[in-house]
């Protein structure tokens, strides 16, 4: 059986591609890198543990790839260009297998983002996965949740609520259509970050997150941050097709999972959204309005307004 060190040098030394800002990577007691003049380092971790963020059967390149897309996530919501990982691997056993399908998964897609692993740990118990990412934005110009203003626009990137229902399926709590079912489980398993949507709204937006927990919860927060308010239109919301026969407005919004962003918009920016979304390829939807008055507030398609609780997954709830 491989020992620690072999697993290293086998599956994770030379996992990704050099980068010219890395002066040392894997394989010291710690890496040495050059931020470039005058940006900001942006750092953010996330952990995954099975039964928790996972399932057991969950395929490991999969695993891989969620892992850093979800860190990856929250530097798109900062408006951070990524550059570098460190990756925490605690593993019930070494199957060589396991990890080279594993680490398939996390190399295509920080390949495809130019993301260096430049460190990290393994050791042995139950399957935790635990990914630092690193990025950078130009000094002052990273996107925060703090921000929004009354008469902004609310908006979404991509669809929301697939993943929510793909784990109600595996659950066996509700049954998916067949179609439906591989889409809800592709969303769930294979987060896309919105990278080049995150670099693209700095300037534009006046606050952003990701939807990692929830619509409902991470707006909530956005409110919080600015002292403000929202209005949502339910019949604006970008849902799968045939979501509301599976599940309510409020569950297919607390969910989480999406790893969609959700940003404000000031009016005199807003007439450059679309042409934001035709350049990028992806749908961003305006689906409310910042309000003064706090709190939450969904408008059905009568015109009947309803107040919610910004609830989402929180894990001591």
């Amino acid at each position: 059986m491989p020992g620690e060190f072999e697993l290293i040098a086998s599956h994770f030394a030379r996992l990704t591609p050099p980068r010219g800002d890395v002066a040392l990577g894997v394989g010291d007691d710690a890496a040495l890198l050059v931020p470039a003049p005058g940006q900001e380092l942006v750092v953010t971790v996330d952990t995954l543990i099975e039964g928790v963020h996972f399932f057991a059967d969950c395929p490991p390149a999969a695993l891989g790839h969620k892992a850093l897309a979800v860190n990856l996530s929250d530097l798109a919501a900062m408006g951070a260009e990524p550059a570098w990982a460190l990756l925490a691997l605690t593993l019930p056993r070494a199957d060589e297998g396991w990890l080279a399908d594993f680490a398939r998964g996390f190399s295509d897609l920080a390949c495809r983002h130019g993301v260096a692993l430049v460190g990290g740990d393994t050791c042995r118990g139950p399957l935790v996965v635990s990914v630092t990412a690193l990025g950078q934005a130009p000094t002052g110009q990273a996107l925060r949740r703090a921000g929004a203003k009354p008469g902004d626009g609310v908006y979404v990137s991509g669809e929301l609520g697939a993943a929510g229902l793909a784990v109600r399926a595996r659950r066996s709590q509700i049954t998916l259509p067949a179609a439906l079912a591989q889409h809800a489980a592709q969303r769930l398993d294979w987060p896309q970050p919105r990278l080049a949507l995150g670099l693209a709204l700095r300037g534009l937006a006046s606050a952003a997150i990701d939807v990692s927990d929830g619509l409902l919860a991470d707006l909530g927060h956005v409110c919080a941050a600015g002292g403000v308010g929202a209005r949502l239109d339910l019949a604006a919301l970008p849902l799968p097709e045939g979501a509301l026969a599976l599940a309510s407005h409020e569950e297919l919004l607390g969910a989480g999972d999406d790893y969609e962003l959700c940003f404000t918009v000031p009016a005199s920016n807003e007439a450059r959204v679309p042409e934001l979304a035709q350049r990028l390829g992806l749908a961003l939807t305006r689906i409310g309005r910042i309000e003064a008055e706090p709190g939450l507030r969904l408008v059905d398609t009568a015109g009947e307004e309803h107040a919610v609780a910004a609830k989402g997954h929180d894990h001591f709830r």
